[in-house]
């Protein structure tokens, strides 16, 4: 490689990689957990989704609605969760005004899902288990919150107005940063890549040692990497690629391009103000296309004008993605009259749009191979966290020298310290929060974000004020090995869920969780009495610390 190129694929790469170094890291951390949203979740309500299986009751759920609510004319939307112990529910204004009269809201405040209410309207999740109804702030977990952090949506709450939720486009800019990052990162390391990819050298300096590792576990997690930030890009900043086709294919009619990628269906029914004669039992109509499609899992219903003679229901639902990689279908019923008006066969009826949708949404979560491929998409993701770290120490060491100027090195050093305390202190403050979760008497999304953020941004603070690196390393590991050890002691306390118990109950998910933090507790530990022992000294130039 000439000279030209290896300095143009050199800075490119050591840019864009600083740049987005810390939120880079938060994404991969929170993303590996996401893995695991599920089990998070069963973990912290003390509810095994696996080892009792719960059949949804929609009669129950409507029967429980008609007690508050005059059902007629009203449209449901069901969001069914994945794992089916629950649902997300979705209560509009009756469309027969002789019946529903919505409160005047204020002027200038607008009502948004999940969010206020019309006073005639409603939204919230509902446990088929528990047979409640909660907010869904109140329904707001540790599963949810990691879901969430790792494509940033809690910076959507950032009032920056720029036509797309501002950490959503944060999101997006950095999914596509990163593809800069790995393509000309293997561009550097290409001429050497076979000769480099076998060495590793951990008695030797410090650079050297980030630097192996930082190349060998990069290389070896390139795929993986490769993989992620192309259907990061896809899936978070589709609004953005989509935009061009919408204004000059569909003038302008983004809800009809969405249409036709199958992100939503409309579904317009006239209200005629006629009662239905017909009786209407939703457990027996999803039972029967459930019986029909065995091999595939219910995702939505969609009720319209229930109640009314126009009344229509909508079911949609996907395969398992171990039977069937690709697909989705719908059936689009009339009550009244009993007809299938719409049928497509999440099976049979698999067209390009499903082949490409679920390529990217499966390779992104990782879903299609049970938990053995999601425990590996975890390694793989941490892996990256490290290569994160190293790729910020090397940066740091290679311009910490006598011949750059002072201000530069304080610069240099204060941004690494900045990024450093970020990243590692995310560990034991996610094990900490999922103690906090077990033994406080109320949780919900609130408290949730002020125990995490806080926590963070208090041992974030303190890690900085310190200005010492390898102390920050030592107190990171050492907290992380006691935090993570006291997630499966609080849980045992708690709930007296301890694992022996949920093995012997069948509750894998929760063990699973238990015996994660414990493997963490373990490798934080092992790895702290390594430092300890064997560790050579490592300091910044005395002044950048100061």
């Amino acid at each position: 490689m000439d000279h030209r190129k290896y300095n143009i694929y050199f800075h490119t790469h050591t840019i864009s990689g600083i740049f987005i170094a810390a939120l880079l890291y938060v994404i991969f951390f929170a993303g590996s957990f996401s893995f695991f949203k599920d089990d998070i979740s069963a973990w912290q309500k003390g509810k095994s989704a696996v080892a009792r299986k719960v059949k949804p009751e929609y009669n129950y759920l409507l029967d429980s609605l008609s007690e508050h609510y005059n059902l007629r004319g009203r449209n449901f939307d069901f969001y069914i969760k994945r794992q089916g112990n629950g649902t997300y529910v979705n209560l509009s204004t009756s469309q027969d005004t002789t019946i529903s009269k919505p409160k005047s809201k204020p002027e200038g405040k607008r009502r948004g899902r999940g969010r206020g209410d019309d006073g005639d309207s409603a939204y919230f999740l509902y446990s088929f288990t528990d047979k409640k109804p909660a907010s869904y702030a109140e329904g707001y977990d540790m599963g949810e919150f990691l879901y969430r952090l790792h494509f940033l949506a809690q910076l959507n709450q950032i009032p920056i107005h720029i036509g797309t939720p501002f950490g959503y486009l944060l999101a997006g800019i950095v999914a596509f940063l990163f593809l800069f990052a790995l393509i000309t990162g293997l561009l550097l390391h290409w001429d050497k890549i076979k000769s480099n990819f076998f060495v590793f050298r951990p008695w030797s300096k410090w650079k050297t040692v980030w630097t192996d590792m930082h190349t060998a576990l990069g290389v070896i997690g390139f795929p993986f990497q490769l993989l992620f930030a192309v259907t990061g890009v896809i899936l978070i900043v589709n609004f953005v690629l989509l935009a061009p086709f919408s204004d000059l294919v569909y003038k302008g009619d983004i809800d009809k391009l969405y249409e036709d990628l199958q992100y939503n269906r409309t579904t317009k029914v006239d209200y005629t103000y006629k009662p239905m004669q017909a009786s209407f039992d939703m457990d027996a109509l999803v039972g029967k296309w459930q019986n029909e499609w065995k091999n595939s899992k219910l995702s939505g219903i969609y009720i319209r004008n229930y109640g009314d003679e126009s009344m229509q229901v909508m079911i949609e639902a996907k395969p398992d993605p171990r039977e069937n990689f690709a697909g989705s279908g719908f059936v689009k019923i009339d009550v009244g009259s009993g007809k299938t008006l719409e049928l497509k066969s999440p099976d049979k009826d698999v067209s390009y749009i499903d082949k490409v949708k679920s390529l990217v949404y499966h390779l992104h979560f990782g879903d299609f191979g049970g938990r053995p491929l999601r425990i590996i998409f975890f390694v793989l993701g941490l892996m990256g966290c490290v290569v994160i770290i190293s790729g910020i120490m090397i940066w740091l060491v290679a311009r910490d020298k006598v011949s750059t100027p002072g201000y530069k090195r304080k610069f240099n050093f204060w941004a690494s310290n900045v990024f450093l305390a970020a990243c590692l202190s995310m560990l034991p403050v996610t094990a900490f929060t999922f103690i906090m979760v077990k033994t406080l008497s109320r949780v919900d999304q609130s408290v949730i974000y002020n125990v995490y953020f806080y926590s963070w941004l208090a041992l974030g603070i303190y890690f900085i004020i310190r200005k010492d690196l390898p102390l920050m390393n030592r107190q990171t590991l050492l907290l992380s090995a006691v935090l993570c050890l006291g997630v499966p002691i609080a849980n045992g306390v708690s709930t007296g869920l301890w694992m022996w118990k949920t093995v012997q109950e069948g509750a894998l998910d929760i063990f699973f969780i238990d015996v994660l933090f414990l493997l963490l507790s373990a490798a934080c530990a092992f790895a702290y009495l390594k430092i300890s022992v064997q560790a050579k000294p490592f300091k910044v130039m005395t002044f950048s610390a100061r």
